[in-house]
């Protein structure tokens, strides 16, 4: 028999994701800190002054350290909280299980056109599971941007089948959130000139804020 959340005594999300939220704030001020290297000397530098030497390397250091720090903290979260990921990954399988089922029933109804007709191959049922998890985090995190409470709704709306957890739909989310703000980073680390990678590097900030929202909300 499963365990149930109520008896499981599960922590508060931001307590079960507490080393990734800490290293997501760590990431923010590295950010800050990278883009202060290049804006920090052109702000001291003379007015009359047309070259100005700026510290490029910190931009190129965030970017490198990022993911490996972000991987190691959620590593930390899952071995402090054995037993929680136990249950996630139950969860998981049963609400994977669940859209899979769904997936399957509406490729029956639909008769769709043989795969590979018209040169389009059409997903498998397990890949339309997966697609739809991570279609879910993508919305969510993408209306938590502009509207947090209808972001909640939505939210509320999409497990309400029970084809989706709400944990795993904000663990997408946050996800989604972090790749948007990384593929950043990555871009300023191959930048021409230290403005844009300074920029770009501030330019992540709002998305790994954002994932640590994501992590510290429970669903209400």
């Amino acid at each position: 028999m499963t365990a149930t959340p109520d008896r499981l005594n599960l922590p508060a999300r931001r307590r079960r994701h507490a080393r990734l939220i800490a290293a997501l704030t760590t990431l923010i001020g590295a950010c800050a800190e990278a883009a202060e290297a290049v804006y920090q000397p052109i702000a001291a530098a003379p007015p009359g002054q047309k070259a100005v030497e700026v510290g490029l390397l910190p931009c190129i250091q965030v970017s490198l350290a990022a993911a490996a720090l972000l991987d190691r903290a959620r590593a930390e979260d899952d071995a402090r909280w054995p037993t929680v990921m136990a249950w996630e990954r139950e969860e998981a399988r049963r609400t994977y299980a669940a859209r899979c089922a769904v997936a399957e029933a509406q490729k029956l109804a639909e008769r769709t056109e043989p795969p590979g007709e018209h040169g389009v191959l059409l997903p498998t049922v397990e890949q339309s599971a997966a697609i739809d998890l991570a279609s879910a985090g993508d919305e969510v995190a993408a209306r938590w941007l502009t509207d947090p409470e209808e972001a909640a709704a939505l939210l509320r709306e999409l497990v309400a089948s029970g084809e989706l957890a709400a944990g795993e739909v904000l663990d997408e989310a946050v996800d989604s959130a972090v790749l948007t703000g990384l593929l950043a980073l990555q871009e300023a680390r191959t930048a021409s000139d230290p403005s844009t990678a300074a920029e770009l590097c501030i330019s992540a900030v709002p998305h790994i804020a954002l994932a640590v929202t994501l992590a510290s909300a429970d669903p209400q």
